[in-house]
């Protein structure tokens, strides 16, 4: 991840009155603390951080901070909120990192591919967990973690466990957990109306099939008549011939 330094201001009024008045000049409040240091309220440009919020990374980016004139700090967004209507950015905590100390956080999977089931037999993807916590250093934070699911068929599963995580990466969640998993596509079921509409139509079928069968038969009987007339006829030249 590239290091981005972002200015901040400290800031002596807290409230809700000196917050609105820090918004309305187009900064927003947020405090940093963490890392063996003081908690320490400041204000910065919302536009800043919610580009770091929007990042491929999210949260989990680590960037530079600094304070005033102070030195720069590595930190992290630890919390924010967001106004529910506008979604503007409203306040944010920023907790200081150390470099060389191990992190536990959540990271983004991401699917690669098309499954087999899905392809060839019609099934259906089901992505059940989209993050996994992890442990890892700073500098060896993942901005995701990409899933292979393209040889999974009808029943196939991928776990925790399946995932290729790179190099100084953790996992810490459990390893049975199922990210996602390939399910048998569902037979549609006949609605009332398609059921009626069958009904309706075998016994037009059935209609229309009776009347041919009364004619094969009288047809049949016609036949019949005309073979026994043939017949007696026959008789008939039989005896003239005796």
């Amino acid at each position: 991840m590239t290091p981005t330094v972002m200015q901040s201001e400290p800031r002596s009024e807290t409230g809700k009155g000196p917050n609105r008045r820090l918004r309305a000049k187009g900064l927003v409040p947020a405090v940093v603390y963490g890392g063996g240091g003081e908690s320490v309220a400041i204000s910065v440009d919302p536009r800043e951080l919610t580009r770091v919020i929007r990042s491929h990374g999210g949260v989990n980016t680590i960037f530079e901070l600094k304070v005033g004139s102070g030195a720069t700090e590595s930190v992290m967004i630890k919390d924010y909120q967001i106004e529910p209507i506008e979604h503007m950015l409203l306040h944010a905590d920023l907790v200081r990192i150390a470099m060389d100390q191990e992190l536990t956080l959540s990271i983004a999977i991401e699917l690669k591919g098309t499954p087999i089931g899905v392809k060839v037999s019609g099934g259906m993807l089901d992505f059940v967990s989209r993050h996994v916590d992890v442990a890892c250093l700073p500098a060896n934070i993942p901005e995701t973690i990409e899933a292979d699911v393209s040889e999974l068929d009808i029943g196939g599963y991928l776990r925790a466990s399946d995932l290729d995580l790179s190099k100084g990466v953790t996992l810490v969640s459990e390893p049975s957990v199922v990210v996602a998993h390939v399910l048998a596509p569902r037979e549609e079921e006949e609605t009332p109306e398609e059921e009626e509409v069958a009904e309706g139509e075998e016994a037009a079928a059935a209609g229309e099939e009776g009347p041919v069968v009364e004619e094969a038969e009288g047809a049949k009987g016609a036949k019949g008549a005309k073979g026994a007339k043939g017949a007696k006829g026959a008789k008939g030249e039989s005896s003239d011939r005796e």
